[in-house]
């Protein structure tokens, strides 16, 4: 009986797996495997929310193995290569496959496997499926990588083909008793001071979830371009950490929009719906640029900010950290962070700019918390977000772009709700004051029971300074890099 191994990675769907539809086609028998080997992926390892969303993730997929009579096979080895020589040996298996990533790291990890594999006489067969398209099909007009969004989104739009969607197979065959698999809970994803416990809450991870978050997306594109903007409506999709954990593919998320807008009357639903496209074709800008611009995660894309004068104080950073700034907008942003794995994206582009203009802290000290904070952590997104933010990534807002925390608070959340949700402390008080504490008149912080600098702190800075010296370390910067 012919054998063949599937690695799962961050493809933990049934539904639209096309490398299982191969290896089903090619073999008798499918050995769904997890290899999990942290210590490869060096000092980008799978951050603590992350884990957790990988933990409950591998557990929906077994569980829908074992409903069609397979089961998830989850190994422990020192690298993948060795892990997956293993059950090879084991199995005797003639047939390895898996779906592409496209990390620099990945990259390298899957060209070495291949070249394992097909020395004992292997066959390696993968495939995309991670993105709508692969890094490298999409270049400029002088063959180069894309440096800008606008023109890399036309140039995916005239490229694209979606693949035909495929079922989840219905039935699977035995996976044999004897081919060992380790206990879900000793791999030790889960973080151990149970931080994360409120996450169960905000999230379902697994396919299930992924097609219940897109289902509901359908009932929110009408005024998605509006709200997606307003953090204290649930406005978003939602989709991220199953997009990045391929619990779903970008593939049936663009389709199944697309469908939704086609013929329709309503301007707001088409509108949603390319805004929301438009958010899908950022993420794979994302990965074009990492593939192309393998250091940016460290570096950044334009070297000239290496010289940048960046501040170092891990007071304002533990306090920007743990939601102490005294600006509320930020401070809001950051416990949502904490409590559900996730921040709102206007939320998320309001704390950055404060890190890296009010505070001029370093981007990669953000980059850092958000990768080990947020369920959907993803290197090429988390990077390209933050050079963005910072003005020196790819088609990066200017340094001298600063967002006012108050103003944009006043804007994208008038009446401080999603102020009222994550600061309970400042809930009694006027929602005009609200965005600002330290303006409220004394008597009335009095009767809101707050007393600033103890149940809320002043704020860290003055606004208006801060901006000052950002701007004045802007300019000391150009003249240095001319």
């Amino acid at each position: 009986m012919t054998v063949s191994i599937v690695w799962f990675r961050r493809d933990l769907r049934l539904m639209d797996n096309e490398v299982l539809a191969h290896a089903l086609v090619m073999t008798h028998r499918v050995i769904p495997v997890y290899i999990h080997a942290p210590g490869e992926n060096g000092p980008w390892a799978m951050g603590a929310a992350a884990r957790w969303w990988l933990h409950h993730s591998l557990a929906a997929l077994d569980a829908a193995l074992r409903e069609r009579g397979s089961r998830l096979v989850i190994r422990r080895a020192a690298t993948s290569r060795a892990g997956l020589r293993a059950l090879v040996k084991e199995t005797d298996a003639s047939l390895v496959c898996w779906h592409r990533l496209y990390e620099p790291a990945e990259v390298a990890r899957e060209d070495a496997i291949e070249a394992a594999m097909v020395r004992v006489g292997v066959t390696v067969q993968t495939f995309p499926g991670h993105l709508l398209l692969e890094p490298e099909a999409v270049q400029t007009g002088s063959s180069g990588p894309y440096k800008v969004f606008t023109p890399y989104a036309r140039a995916v739009r005239t490229k694209l083909v979606l693949p035909k969607p495929r079922r989840a197979p219905h039935r699977l065959r035995v996976v044999p008793s004897s081919i060992s698999s380790l206990p879900l809970a000793s791999l030790k994803l889960l973080p151990k001071s149970g931080w994360a416990a409120s996450f169960t809450r905000a999230w379902q991870p697994g396919e299930a979830g992924a097609h219940k978050r897109l289902r509901a997306l359908g009932k929110k594109l009408a005024n998605y371009a509006a709200d997606r903007d307003r953090p204290a409506v649930d406005g978003t999709s939602h989709l991220s950490p199953h997009l990045h954990f391929g619990e779903i593919t970008p593939a049936r998320v663009w389709r199944t929009v697309a469908a939704q807008a086609a013929g329709r009357s309503k301007p707001g639903l088409v509108r949603g719906a390319e805004t929301f496209q438009r958010e899908l074709l950022w993420r794979e800008f994302a990965h074009h640029v990492l593939h192309h611009f393998p250091a940016t995660p460290e570096r950044p894309l334009d070297a000239r900010f290496a010289k940048f004068s960046w501040r170092r104080s891990a007071a304002l950073l533990r306090a920007w950290q743990r939601g102490e700034t005294g600006i509320p907008m930020v401070d809001a942003g950051m416990r949502e962070l904490r409590t559900t794995g996730t921040l709102h994206n206007r939320a998320r582009m309001i704390v950055a700019s404060f890190l890296t203009k009010h505070l001029r802290l370093h981007w990669r000290e953000g980059a850092r918390w958000f990768w080990n904070t947020l369920v959907d952590a993803d290197l090429a997104n988390n990077t390209l977000n933050w050079q963005w933010v910072a003005g020196c990534g790819a088609d990066a807002a200017p340094y001298f772009r600063i967002f006012n925390p108050v103003l944009q608070s006043r804007k994208f959340d008038p009446a401080g709700e999603y102020l009222a949700r994550w600061l309970p402390e400042l809930k009694k008080l006027p929602a005009r004051y609200r965005h600002a504490p330290w303006l409220a008149p004394a008597q009335m912080l009095a009767r809101a029971g707050i007393r600033l600098g103890v149940n809320y702190p002043y704020p860290v800075m003055d606004l208006a300074h801060g901006r000052a010296e950002a701007l004045d370390a802007f300019q000391r910067w150009k003249r240095r890099k001319r």
